[in-house]
């Protein structure tokens, strides 16, 4: 990792400025003068293609995620659910109860079905209905217009990593090939293109962690330029700085206690990422005040940054979530508003709170009930212990269509198939299950802070759902730490390409294993692209692309 800015021998003797805001990694000098680019234009060109590298990369992401988006022209597995609240609640301002059988006469004739006037149970927060209705109001009750933002969020999410991954690694190629794993990753692109709450849950809680990112090195600058200089310039530990010195105004933890907010206005599991991510902050700030010359460095933590953490992130994030049930909460409590909006008055709240606190708060109580009492098996159900092996990915369109009809060549003796199935890259899950073993190695004997920030993020969306084994959960929960295994892939390719100083055969070496690496993880995901897609393909096609019998 040394070529992308990690210099652990250097460490005793670079500046404490530079342990502290280390610098980007720079292209060699040689490559631009075999490229015959004139020195100005080489000098500017690190900071073009800071941002034109991500752009590009986001650009083929959000091709790949729009073309044919409203395809297939159906509601398709738990759409069935949230595009219908979602309408509901642009309209309205909360859920409603629809018919069971409405999903035909919505694709038919989306302007001809009416919003029933009975408010509907849910069992999940109102962000990502918000979200998914932005789509449909911009465009339609139809598949495209309520797939709309989730392809949105989703495209952006690689332009987001492709930068995180750049302010990570300290190098703009590991951050652009971390946003190009997301971009080919099957199950990141199934769950772009359909309308479920966790594409929207994963997009927050990668803003959130980008944020935090930032404000690190934004307040380790400010440590860093209140610390004295030597007399040959370089930066220099003092305790007195490092243990009293406030770090201010920091607006981007603010706005990541924003993001874990909307989070949790999605789903539930965002309030876990919320602890694991407090936690992440406050031990970046001990590290750096430790690097600064404290004495006490997690005394000094608590003293300093511990309050200022915690009121930027939780009271933020439940204040959050509390304004995202703005609609349910302005409904009216007559028996015509939001489920369970008018409890309080019927069954009588608490005098000195207001009665729509009282009725959120039995609201959540029996959502909370619902969840963990959730047991009725389900056919993809599947074991968080399967899921980075991809034991049992979902499916969520099946058709069989006839010779002739819906792309099924003429020629065909039998009937076609055609799937969307949710199911991750299969070789860059497998290789993201090494890098794992790797970043923790890393995390633990080097004391590397970016792979136990890796870590932390996938433990935080991973962890938790092994605490419900007994419930009916899912594999495409897991897109959520998605993101984070491709930063974790990308680091173990910076590994693999070797420190700086190796030789040219080293170097070689490396190159081409992580090349030939890389390539068949694109490969594997244009193979499995038909079926992330709902493309019609013969039978025999679609069943080699079924590798094992979970699998169907």
């Amino acid at each position: 990792m040394r070529r992308f800015g990690y210099h652990p021998t250097d460490a005793a003797r670079a500046d404490v400025r530079t342990r502290l805001v280390p610098p980007y990694a720079q292209p060699s000098p040689h490559l631009w003068t075999a490229l015959g680019v004139p020195p100005a234009l080489a000098a500017a060109l690190p900071r073009v293609l800071a941002w034109a590298g991500p752009l590009l990369v986001a650009l083929v992401a959000g091709v790949l995620r729009f073309v044919n988006l409203g395809t297939p022209k159906a509601v398709i597995f738990d759409e069935t659910y949230y595009a219908k609240d979602a309408w509901a609640t642009i309209k309205q301002g909360y859920e409603a109860s629809w018919p069971k059988d409405v999903d035909k006469s919505v694709i038919a004739n989306p302007d001809g079905v009416a919003l029933p006037l009975d408010p509907g149970y849910v069992v999940h927060p109102p962000v990502g209905k918000w979200v998914i209705g932005l789509g449909e109001w911009l465009f339609g009750f139809t598949p495209f217009g309520w797939r709309f933002m989730t392809a949105l969020l989703g495209t952006l999410s690689v332009l987001m990593l492709c930068r995180i991954g750049r302010r990570l690694f300290r190098s703009t190629f590991l951050g652009c090939l971390a946003g190009a794993l997301l971009a080919v990753d099957g199950l990141h692109l199934v769950m772009s293109r359909t309308a479920l709450l966790d594409l929207v849950l994963m997009f927050f809680v990668l803003a959130a962690f980008g944020a935090l990112l930032v404000d690190r090195d934004k307040a380790r600058a400010r440590l860093a330029d209140a610390l004295p200089v030597d007399a040959d310039g370089r930066t220099r530990p003092d305790a007195e700085t490092a243990e009293t010195l406030r770090l201010g105004w920091r607006p981007w933890r603010l706005l990541a206690g924003v993001c874990l907010g909307l989070a949790f206005g999605t789903k539930w599991n965002g309030a876990v990422v919320l602890a694991f991510f407090g936690l992440l902050t406050v031990a970046w700030d001990a590290h750096a005040r430790r690097v600064a010359g404290a004495g006490a460095p997690y005394l000094t933590m608590l003293r300093r940054d511990a309050v200022p953490a915690f009121l930027s992130t939780v009271p933020v994030a439940l204040g959050t979530y509390l304004l995202s049930w703005t609609g349910w909460i302005l409904s009216p409590d007559n028996g015509k508003g939001g489920y369970f909006r008018d409890w309080s008055a019927e069954q009588g709240g608490v005098s000195w709170l207001p009665d729509w606190l009282t009725s959120l708060w039995h609201y959540e109580t029996e959502v909370y009930k619902f969840h963990v009492g959730l047991t009725s098996g389900h056919t993809y159900e599947s074991n968080p212990w399967s899921w980075l092996v991809l034991g049992r990915p979902v499916s969520y369109f099946y058709e069989s269509p006839d010779p002739g009809a819906d792309g099924c060549p003429a020629a065909e003796t039998a009937k076609c198939a055609r799937e969307v199935l949710a199911l991750g890259t299969p070789l860059l899950w497998w290789t993201a299950c090494f890098a794992l073993l790797y970043v923790l190695w890393r995390w633990v004997f080097r004391r590397d802070w970016r792979a136990g920030a890796i870590v932390c993020a996938v433990a935080a969306g991973y962890l938790p759902w092994f605490n419900y084994q007994e419930r009916t959960i899912f594999y495409f929960y897991a897109v959520v730490f998605v993101p984070f295994l491709c930063l974790a892939v990308a680091m173990l390719v910076g590994a693999l390409l070797g420190p700086a100083g190796s030789s040219e055969r080293r170097r070689a070496v490396g190159a081409i294993g992580a090349g030939v690496l890389v390539l068949l993880i694109v490969w594997n995901f244009i193979y499995f692209y038909p079926i992330y897609t709902g493309q019609t393909l013969p039978m025999d096609s679609w069943r080699n692309r079924m590798w094992f019998d979970t699998w169907v």
